[in-house]
């Protein structure tokens, strides 16, 4: 299981670089009742297993009025199959239905506190967090049925209600850290 990191309050924004070529910032990303921020990989089998559960949450996040992006922070050098190449074979083919973001320095990695893949954020429309956890119970296999954590919170706050107090902490892959720092 993961360190967990500082909780930030509110969404830090961005600036970065998606699968088909745009550059987006937190404002881009975001729904008229907020967002969720996922920092996702291709490689890791915890993204691999819960991926079509995701594709489908954006979705029916989307027609909610919530935004949502995942970001892929690793480290490219040591784990080419992360690599912004990699990243949009894996948006092309798959179908995302968001945009798959590109942190090639981890400093949005840093400021959101993401600790590991998938580790799930979740914004109302004043960018204030309201959810971090997990997107259910799945592991590194989907579990059919399993309560949708992410989307019943994220669903409250579209609707005007809070989003539940009682969150569980994301599980996955370690972030595969730069060695050297940038620059």
């Amino acid at each position: 299981m993961a360190e967990r990191h500082e909780t930030i309050a509110t969404a830090p924004d961005f600036l970065l670089t998606a699968t088909d070529g745009r550059t987006l910032a937190y404002a881009d990303i975001a729904g008229p009742k907020g967002a969720v921020v996922v920092f996702m990989c291709n490689h890791c089998p915890y993204v691999k297993a819960v991926l079509d559960l995701m594709i489908r949450d954006a979705r029916e996040l989307a027609r909610l009025g919530i935004g949502f992006a995942g970001i892929c922070s690793n480290d490219q050098e040591a784990y080419p199959e992360d690599g912004f190449p990699a990243m949009q074979r894996l948006a092309r083919d798959q179908g995302l239905p968001f945009p798959y973001l590109h942190d090639p320095l981890q400093q949005v990695a840093r400021a959101y506190g993401a600790v590991c893949t998938p580790d799930f954020f979740g914004f109302d429309a004043a960018r204030r967090l309201v959810y971090r956890g997990r997107l259910d119970a799945s592991r590194t296999t989907a579990i059919p049925g399993a309560r949708r954590e992410l989307f019943e919170a994220m669903r409250a706050v579209a609707e005007g209600r809070p989003a539940p107090e009682e969150q569980v902490q994301a599980i996955g892959c370690a972030i595969k850290w730069r060695r050297v720092p940038p620059g």
